[in-house]
């Protein structure tokens, strides 16, 4: 009986998640897809990379979602305290798949930039996502090594130390600032949730900013090849009429699309701007799509989602049983705000354009697998700590 007991309790173990961040996940992968098709459909069937097809990329985005789901079922069951074992492992190969994109052959060059990696037999995958997750594994470990000192500001920045060098390494050989500025902000979010104090955050606040003036005056005055793009999407950010023609283009017709969908949109399949005026909308601009078809009311609904799946995100991070596992939560919650958030702001031009996409929503395949890898970790953090309290509730009883 004892031994059945037992059996019982483990299956219920391995069955057993947050109902409502996985509701909120499915949610949103399923109102992803559905939007991708709309905005894709036109795209891919005039396209011969999509071999005519209007399905090419509803397919592909099903299928990786499918193996996401599968693969965020097998982590939320492994015991996300095994990760920290793995911590050092996550910094030294984030720092080699990011070199690995200067081997011919193996870095894929697009528009410019470097930032796919080509695996003989499997194809693609963007480096940076996989990186995300083993700096979050990376940076937890690493707090809660020195979470007894980290009041300590020269400890603090001990602890930032190796998340800035690869995320200078992230924007100097694959060129991308934004997935940079997210690595970053992910470790700097988990460090300002543990750390004591506010004022060394001011302070690196301001530094920052003063940091960036800097870098803008120089790249203003002694720009090149490299940094004028930079500060062309920044002017055509302050005024995008003087570009609309060009670096502006892409910013203003989401807002066109934006302003036309009005209250409850043109109706689902009938954007106009997904036509050829946004170039690829199923991408980084799809949530302007998202407001054309389905209008304020859409668009709200989505950001609603956000909204509840950020909650529970925070919720089991609140719950969490250790600090490995609060840190782990706040990580995933970090990474998910900061896209949502920047996203958002790129769409309605409240901040310069740059290559940030929508999480669920903007078409990718490593973004979404690794991504529901996340959400494992947080399922198995809530999953750890909700069957711990029952068992001590269970032993406080039996006495």
């Amino acid at each position: 009986m004892a031994n059945r007991g037992k059996k019982r309790r483990v299956l219920s173990y391995l069955l057993s998640y947050d109902t409502n961040l996985i509701v909120a996940v499915i949610f949103l992968i399923v109102f992803g897809l559905i939007v991708i098709y709309s905005a894709s459909y036109y795209t891919a069937s005039m396209s011969e990379v999509y071999n005519y097809d209007p399905t090419y990329l509803l397919k592909s985005q099903l299928k990786y979602s499918i193996l996401g789901l599968i693969m965020m079922l097998i982590v939320a069951n492994i015991d996300y305290h095994k990760w920290r074992y793995f911590a050092v492992l996550c910094l030294l190969g984030s720092a080699v798949l990011i070199l690995l994109l200067l081997v011919p052959g193996l870095g894929v060059n697009a528009n410019g930039a470097t930032r796919w990696l080509k695996v003989p037999g499997l194809g693609q995958f963007q480096v940076a996502e996989p990186v995300k997750v083993a700096m979050i594994i990376f940076s937890a470990a690493l707090i809660c090594k020195y979470s007894s000192s980290l009041n300590n500001l020269r400890v603090f920045a001990k602890v930032m130390i190796p998340t800035a060098v690869i995320s200078v390494m992230i924007l100097e050989i694959s060129n991308n600032m934004s997935t940079a500025v997210i690595v970053f902000g992910i470790s700097f979010l988990m460090a300002f949730m543990v750390y004591p104090k506010y004022y060394p955050f001011v302070i690196m606040g301001a530094v920052g900013v003063v940091f960036a003036a800097g870098v803008i005056y120089y790249t203003l005055r002694y720009a090149d090849s490299e940094s004028a793009f930079r500060i062309a999407r920044i002017q055509a950010w302050l005024d995008p009429y003087s570009y609309e023609s060009d670096t502006a283009y892409q910013a203003l017709q989401a807002l066109y699309a934006i302003g036309s969908g009005g209250l409850f949109g043109k109706g689902l399949g009938n954007s106009i701007q997904k036509l050829g005026p946004i170039p690829e909308a199923f991408n980084d601009m799809i949530f302007a799509i998202v407001c054309e078809e389905l209008g304020i009311f859409g668009a709200g609904l989505v950001i609603l989602m956000f909204i509840y799946l950020l909650y529970r995100l925070y919720s089991v991070a609140q719950q969490a049983e250790d600090l490995f596992g609060r840190l782990l939560a706040i990580g995933v919650f970090s990474h998910v705000a900061l896209q949502v958030v920047l996203n958002l702001m790129v769409v309605t031009s409240l901040f310069p354009t740059t290559g940030v996409t929508l999480p669920f929503f903007s078409y990718g395949g490593t973004a979404s697998v690794f991504l529901l890898i996340e959400i494992g970790m947080v399922l198995n953090v809530e999953k750890f700590s909700r069957f711990k309290r029952e068992r001590e509730l269970r032993e406080a009883r039996l006495e």
